[in-house]
């Protein structure tokens, strides 16, 4: 298994129960993948460097994790669906 590392941006309109579940969920969806979170780091609400679709801050959470290569693939798809993702990205941790 490879480590990675995402951070996510959401919508800062997210009641603290809807932040909650959406983390929840893509935590579930690294644990379906046979992938295993190591860490969760819940910035909480910050200034955007710039603004997005009229928005200028938002909820930043960091995960690191393990997972097979195929994983991101797939939490990439999710994010891109998933209703107040503002901004995501998806590293491979360097040894």
């Amino acid at each position: 298994m490879r480590k990675y590392e995402t951070i996510f941006v959401i919508h800062p309109s997210f009641e603290e129960e809807a932040v909650k579940a959406t983390i929840e969920k893509f935590k579930g969806v690294i644990e379906n993948g046979g992938g295993t979170v190591d860490n969760v780091d819940f910035w909480g609400k910050r200034k955007l460097a710039y603004e997005i679709k009229k928005v200028n801050d938002g909820f930043y959470t960091l995960f690191n994790f393990s997972a097979n290569p195929e994983l991101p693939s797939e939490l990439d798809r999710v994010f891109r669906i998933t209703d107040g993702i503002i901004r995501h990205i998806i590293v491979k941790e360097e040894k």
